[in-house]
């Protein structure tokens, strides 16, 4: 790792640390209902939308409610998706004649964009319209990403409302992350991604002819639009099938480093935005602060992994200067590949720059263990953080017993109600991962989809599940994911990660929102602290060891003791 790497981690994780406020104020603001520069331009259209739906906005819901009304709004765009790409073929802006997509993978498209996960097993350019890519998937770009939104805020609001029985309004809620937030910051961005050099045009595609003879067909398309709400909501789907290390996609270094940021900056602002809505701008700092260590540490990993040599090729006398280069774009280089790698996977986006089946075993598994904590390393946007808050409720309910007294939170009692819901949301993602994922590796047809032997073989497969369940999309790209039994497991371990988390913290929110504050006493556990972030930080390791290590172990751990004695994979 040389200086200019340092000066590159340093320089985004400085951006990301600025931002944090800016986007978290005005966050808050929006979601508190106040008005902000935008309401000029967006506050007629806001109660315009009102009026045309029938909500009515000053009317707020219990968490049954608001849950139906989220759950009621994804099924609806799941099945306007699903029937989008079925009859692909017969709408417009389809300049390449595509035909219809296949069912099975049309059921695991439509459910990977509904929840966030942005799973591709299907080539962009090859497979998509115009129109599939516009109003199908960047629709879902933002709506998913808003959905995700919008349960973090009603959680927040349990927090901090003290014996109220309801969380808000989910239409609303929806309505201004879109309109406030979202559409604004992907306007802008889209503009200068274009003035970089990525496409924007319903143009057909380009006839090219190469200077070996014969011709090739470029790819073109509304690609700067599609590319600012993928990273920007923690959606990641790219309009490519190599997604951000296409050149259309990701042109220039300032491109890169924008798309990067864009990875954790909503995220990130939450925390703050969590701060302020509760009352205490510490707590966000609090909850910033655990998930930079493990980020901080997971890119440590990752960078010193990628800047050494091969075992293998040292084993073998070969001098291999400058890192691992494989599968990566030579322009972007080890550190930029790196950086990006471990955000997309602590933020739940799951765009990538460079191949992760190329990473060294060791650097191959931090992106997954961040998948596996549940992506609450500052995760996707509004579920990394309410992820990231049941674990703050598990830890003060193992400190609360150490000291013999009743676990609270922010002035909340955490009670066994809470507390089942809780282990509930936690036990929903490994058995998805590991219950798929065994069931992938004893399915021979679902089985030959692994390229590769041995523990490599298996971490291609695994990583896939993780992935799905995780709602993050990223792939290790030796795994031939367009297969019926992965499109509907992962597309099942899709529905599963997304849906019976949120319900459990939306039951969550309505039990605190009913209850009252507790006043602060000297036996209170302050939750703003270093030994507040050090024990939470602690418990999501321990957790997350328990649970994956031994499969772990057999994975990409074993493959990096293997390479060692010159063994490959």
């Amino acid at each position: 790792m040389d200086a200019n790497a340092i000066l590159q981690v340093v320089l985004f994780c400085a951006i990301i640390l600025g931002l944090t406020p800016l986007l978290g104020g005005y966050m808050a603001r929006v979601f508190s209902g106040e008005r902000v520069l935008l309401s000029v331009v967006f506050g007629p259209v806001e109660r315009g939308l009102y009026r045309l739906s029938g909500v009515r906005p000053e009317e707020e819901q219990h968490w049954a409610a608001y849950a139906l009304s989220m759950l009621v709004f994804n099924l609806t765009g799941l099945l306007g998706l699903y029937l989008i790409l079925r009859v692909q073929g017969w709408l417009p802006l389809n300049p390449a004649g595509l035909g219809a997509v296949a069912p099975d993978l049309a059921f695991n498209t439509a459910v990977s964009f509904v929840t966030n996960t942005n799973w591709q097993a299907y080539g962009g350019e090859s497979t998509l319209s115009y129109f599939s890519q516009m109003v199908g998937l960047t629709v879902q770009n933002f709506v998913s990403a808003a959905t995700g939104i919008a349960v973090l805020v009603a959680l927040i609001r349990g927090f901090a409302r003290r014996s109220a029985r309801t969380l808000g309004n989910f239409w609303v809620d929806l309505t201004r992350t879109v309109l406030y937030l979202l559409l604004p910051l992907a306007f802008v961005t889209a503009l200068v991604l274009v003035w970089q050099g990525v496409p924007q045009t319903l143009g057909d595609y380009v006839q090219a002819a190469p200077l070996e003879g014969g011709s090739q067909v470029i790819a073109l398309g509304p690609v700067a639009s599609q590319e600012a709400i993928k990273q920007l909501g923690s959606n990641g789907g790219g309009f490519f099938s190599v997604n951000s290390a296409h050149p259309f996609e990701n042109p220039t270094p300032l491109s890169n480093l924008i798309e990067m940021v864009l990875l954790l900056a909503v995220a990130a602002g939450l925390t703050n935005t969590f701060g302020r809505m509760v009352g205490d701008k510490r707590q966000g700092w609090a909850l910033f602060a655990a998930m930079s260590l493990m980020f901080v540490v997971g890119l440590g990993v990752t960078l010193w992994q990628e800047s050494t040599a091969n075992p293998a090729m040292v084993v073998a006398g070969i001098e291999a200067g400058g890192g691992n280069m494989e599968g990566k774009e030579v322009r972007l280089g080890v550190a930029n590949s790196a950086i990006w790698a471990v955000a997309t996977t602590a933020a739940s986006n799951g765009s990538v720059n460079a191949m992760h089946d190329s990473f060294m075993p060791l650097a191959g598994m931090v992106p997954m263990i961040n998948m596996m904590l549940g992506e609450v390393i500052f995760g996707g946007v509004g579920a990394g953080l309410y992820g990231m808050l049941i674990f703050v409720m598990v830890t003060v309910f193992i400190a609360g017993l150490m000291v013999g007294r009743t676990p609270e939170y922010l002035g909340k009692k955490i009670e066994a109600r809470e507390m089942k819901l809780a282990v509930i949301s936690l036990l929903v993602p490994p058995l998805c991962i590991l219950g798929f994922g065994a069931v992938a590796l004893t399915w021979p047809q679902a089985a030959a989809s692994v390229q590769d032997p041995g523990p490599h073989g298996l971490t291609e497969a695994l990583y896939a599940y993780v992935s799905g369940t995780a709602n993050n999309g990223s792939a290790f790209a030796g795994f031939a994911a367009n297969a019926f039994p992965h499109n509907l497991m992962i597309g099942l371990a899709m529905l599963i990660g997304r849906f019976l988390v949120i319900l459990p913290v939306l039951a969550i929110a309505g039990s605190l929102a009913a209850k009252k504050i507790v006043p602060v006493s000297a036996g209170t556990f302050p939750t703003h602290g270093g030994l507040f972030i050090g024990l939470l930080v602690g418990v999501i390791v321990v957790v997350g060891g328990l649970t994956y290590f031994p499969v772990l172990a057999l994975g990409p751990i074993l493959e990096q003791l293997m390479l060692g004695s010159g063994s490959l994979f």
